[in-house]
């Protein structure tokens, strides 16, 4: 089937004498996470992580994607005569080099241009000039295969109170203008979908477990227009964009609203968000200022209302898991458990929490061997019965009116092995050492991620994946800028300084294909610390309460720092969670909290 789609997709190149067609994994907004509709990459490739790009030539198929996929996508490529290409690997080209490379003299890359960003295209374009390749950016060419493709969404949209958010839209909009003003600008095109529900308080249900709307902004410093299917938004919503007599039009105008804005406007704008096709319709004559939109940075330090709804949420989860690491690890063996039915198990006793919403994204619920692929989603054809034994994964979250939630506890449902219980022992470790992290402000994530992963590294083990990323409040489980990981990476924006405010991952993990795979997950709130003669020192909150299972845990390879830490974290799991459980549950929150 995949070889099939390939192939009309090649014939339909021809005929618009395309050498070469890119196809991502975005939507129309450069989301990471998208809806059915948007998932081209999926359908023509059959490789069904959320991050990767396909290249169709004339001669040849590949896809790109990074470490947290590669056995993932090993698998799934078998036999569609697609190439997969390991990013950040030795020898491995990136898509601009191979295309530089692949590409004839005077041909044309194609691609649609609403899917990929203007810089991204951009660059593409300038790197191919010294070929003379030209871009056609104009054909969504999966479409004309897709017979069944769905619709565009159509979920409606909500209102998030200021109870839980701590700033009306008219507040956020002050903050925007004067941002705005700072740059010398005019106007403000915004497309990402978080932006915009960060700035406008709405949110939705068009991405699953991302709770945005289908939506583009124009913000200048006298009107407010936004771009969007009306019969989303109810009254209440309605009412609130009244206050600032926001301009309500259909979803698809902003190609043609761009076009006729005025020539003395001076446009700011992201060109890693907002998308070619947009760009491009912008007048070349124009001024544009070209930088980060200033929503990123203010979504990602949380207001004192929102922390203190995230610390509330992180209960209620800490509970809900609570709750299942007891019934898995009370039942296993006694009755008939899968990757499916746990992932099940989990979902209802999220359910059961007050103001929960939808899972956070896809569980990952992976037994023994499926945890070494970092982002495994358990399916009826992979789906494994749990058996007492060996190492089961859980990486999950939620979204409920108060919060954003990600947690991974590894458990261990029976015995394991001396080498399995060092790699588990040795994640917890780096896991405690960046929690326990103190550091002068002006730090930013690659200035720590050493002590996550630094006793992996002793082990000369490492895991393909950053330590840890920013996570947005009742919006997307990945955000930016903030993240912890031992390098920049160029396409990753989570490398900013860390400020006051940010909540992020902590995540270290091991990952042996064929064997097995670790993961510890807890959330961090950077605050502040001391502030003397050597400037303002900083450190974390957690904000994650669950118990690590210490059955897995070998204590002789703790340091007493470590233990310390281990021991009274796990005082703070018992305290905040145990009003909530039943008698037998606490009971057993008593052992799983016992010290080291």
């Amino acid at each position: 089937m995949i070889k099939q789609r390939v192939k009309r997709l090649r014939n339909i190149m021809k005929e618009k004498n395309i050498y070469a067609y890119i196809i991502p994994s975005s939507d129309y907004h450069q989301s990471e996470y998208v809806g059915e509709y948007f998932k081209s990459r999926e359908f023509v490739s059959g490789f069904t992580g959320s991050a990767g790009t396909v290249v169709i030539t004339q001669d040849e198929a590949g896809l790109w994607t990074d470490g947290r996929y590669f056995i993932q996508a090993e698998n799934e490529l078998k036999n569609s005569g697609i190439k997969l290409f390991k990013i950040g690997e030795e020898n491995v080209p990136t898509v601009e080099a191979y295309l530089i490379d692949s590409l004839p003299n005077n041909s044309i890359l194609g691609f649609d241009g609403k899917v990929i960003c203007a810089k991204e295209g951009q660059n593409l374009a300038k790197k191919l000039e010294f070929k003379n390749v030209s871009i056609e950016y104009n054909y969504d060419l999966v479409n004309n295969i897709w017979e069944d493709r769905c619709e565009l969404p159509n979920k409606k949209a909500f209102l998030l109170g200021t109870e839980y958010t701590g700033a009306s839209f008219s507040e956020k909009l002050v903050r925007v203008r004067e941002a705005m003003k700072e740059k010398k600008a005019t106007t403000h095109i915004i497309t990402s979908l978080d932006d915009i529900a960060w700035l406008f308080n709405i949110r939705g249900g068009d991405v699953k477990s991302n709770p945005v709307v289908l939506c583009y902004a124009v913000i200048t410093i006298d009107n407010v227009y936004l771009f969007v299917d009306e019969s989303k938004l109810n009254n209440e919503i309605k009412n609130q964009l009244n206050k600032e007599k926001v301009k309500i039009k259909p979803y698809d105008e902003v190609y043609e609203f761009v076009k006729d804005m005025n020539e003395d406007e001076v446009v700011l704008l992201d060109p890693a968000k907002v998308n070619y096709a947009i760009y491009n319709n912008i007048p070349k004559n124009i001024q544009k200022i070209e930088n980060t939109n200033p929503t990123i940075m203010f979504k990602a330090i949380k207001n004192k209302v929102e922390l203190k709804s995230i610390r509330n949420s992180h209960i209620k989860d800490g509970v809900a898991f609570t709750k299942f690491m007891y019934w898995l690890k009370t039942n296993v063996g006694k009755m008939d458990i899968t990757e499916l039915s746990a992932t099940q198990k989990l979902e209802d006793l999220r359910r059961e929490q007050d103001k929960f919403i939808e899972p956070s994204f896809g569980t990952i619920a992976a037994y023994r061997e499926h945890a070494a692929m970092m982002h495994y989603s358990a399916t009826e054809e992979s789906n494994y019965t749990l058996e007492p034994r060996d190492l089961f994964l859980v990486d999950s979250g939620g979204q409920y009116y108060d919060g954003t939630t990600d947690i991974t506890r590894t458990i261990a449902l029976g015995s394991i092995s001396e080498e399995v219980q060092m790699h588990f022992t040795n994640v917890v470790r780096g896991m405690i050492r960046l929690s326990m992290a103190k550091f002068l402000h002006g730090c930013r994530g690659y200035n720590l991620d050493i002590l996550a992963r630094g006793p992996l590294w002793d082990l000369g083990i490492d895991y393909k994946c950053g330590t840890g990323h920013g996570i947005g409040f009742v919006l997307n489980v990945h955000e930016a800028p903030n993240g912890f990981r031992w390098r920049v990476v160029a396409d990753r924006d989570d490398s900013c300084v860390l400020e006051e405010g940010m909540v992020t991952t902590n995540e270290p993990g091991v990952y042996v294909e064929g064997s097995h795979g670790i993961r510890i997950e807890n959330e961090l709130v950077v605050k502040k610390a001391e502030k003397n003669e050597y400037g303002q020192f900083m450190d974390f909150e957690v904000v994650t309460f669950a118990p690590i299972d210490v059955d897995a845990i070998d204590g002789s390879l703790l340091l007493q720092n470590e233990k310390d830490y281990l021991n009274n974290y796990h005082k703070e799991v018992y305290n905040k969670i145990s009003p909530f459980l039943n008698d037998d549950e606490k009971e057993w929150l008593k052992e799983y909290t016992r010290e080291i």
